[in-house]
């Protein structure tokens, strides 16, 4: 029995291993389809691998950087062939995630993002602060190289740091939300919820592809998904927005369509960092606030069955000498 054991463990690790190392290069394919070209240098506006590892790191535990590491190897090899440079790429794209894990975990931070202070710190403790590690050796590494210019550096920089981000913003929540759906599924408010999802597919397209900038409609939604729906409302809301604002943005049409590539990559991540803030943001401040409600209302409702408690204690004490006594005068009369 300790004998299986003992095997059984490896196993499952090199099943978690492969797994995430799948996860990885699967959402990095998928980062790799949009992509912008800032001072020569090709970045992409919204990396998903930094986000799909930050969340297997926060529900799988430390051990799974092997898989981290594997994956983003299999997604530099597909784009360039193995050198002491991609080793330099491959230690930064693994040490990001793993720092901001470490700062989660330092901060308490909760998966189910219920708190003000668990959506604070995965905005500036995930992917803020432990972004700029991946940012600062892959532009770092392109200076190095004479890839880019010296003045192309922080431009390259910047937005290798806030796409590395945005994918901690936006990813991470959504992972962390599916890791947590439970059979049967409740689907209460069913209706409210289809007619908030068809609104978003026609109200986001138009708003990301017209060309009199209406991307402002985009924000009502998101108020509205974390108002009704809490966190699952208003991340899958800015996911959906963010994909077809950065579709926009690399085809250059709609409010992209007459900008500077630098401009794009400045209103592109603008647009979707402030709409990741919001969702964020609001919907941890709305369920705190739904969790203290209950609480409270908990609390009320145990005070009242100790209060009724006590009355029909005092009751009973006050009806037991009448009772008594009726017997003792029928057998005096």
């Amino acid at each position: 029995m300790v004998a299986s054991q003992d095997l059984r463990k490896p196993a499952v690790l090199a099943l978690q291993t492969a797994a995430v190392a799948a996860c990885y290069y699967g959402s990095g394919q998928l980062g790799l389809l949009r992509e912008l070209v800032v001072e020569g240098a090709v970045v992409t506006p919204i990396w998903p691998p930094t986000g799909v590892s930050v969340a297997c790191l926060l529900l799988l535990g430390p051990r799974c950087w092997p898989g981290i590491a594997l994956g983003a190897l299999f997604v530099i090899m597909s784009l360039t062939s193995l050198s002491p440079s991609v080793l330099v790429v491959l230690a930064g794209n693994t040490a990001a995630p793993v720092v901001g894990y470490l700062l989660l975990r330092r901060a308490g931070f909760r998966t189910d993002l219920a708190r003000l202070r668990d959506g604070l710190a995965l905005v500036f403790l995930g992917a803020f602060t432990a972004m700029l590690i991946s940012a600062t050796v892959g532009a770092g590494l392109l200076l190095v190289t004479d890839r880019i210019a010296e003045e192309g550096f922080w431009a390259v920089w910047l937005a290798w740091w806030v796409g590395d981000a945005m994918g901690v913003l936006i990813v991470t929540p959504v992972v962390l939300l599916l890791a947590r759906i439970r059979r049967p599924l409740r689907l209460t408010r069913w209706k409210e919820a289809t007619g908030l999802a068809v609104i978003v597919c026609c109200v986001v397209p138009l708003a990301t592809h017209s060309r009199l900038s209406l991307l402002y409609l985009v924000y009502p939604l998101l108020i509205w998904a974390a108002l009704r729906f809490q966190l699952a409302g208003s991340m899958v809301c800015a996911l959906f927005a963010s994909v077809m604002t950065t579709v926009a943005a690399t085809d250059r049409v709609g409010p992209f369509e007459r900008l500077t590539r630098v401009e794009v990559m400045l209103k592109l991540q603008a647009f979707n960092g402030a709409m990741a803030l919001t969702a964020l943001i609001l919907s941890a401040v709305i369920t705190e606030q739904i969790h203290t409600r209950r609480s409270v209302e908990q609390a009320c409702q145990e005070l009242v069955d100790v209060l009724e408690h006590l009355t029909a204690g005092d009751a009973m004490e006050g009806r037991a000498p009448v009772e008594e006594s009726g017997p003792g005068r029928r057998q005096d009369e």
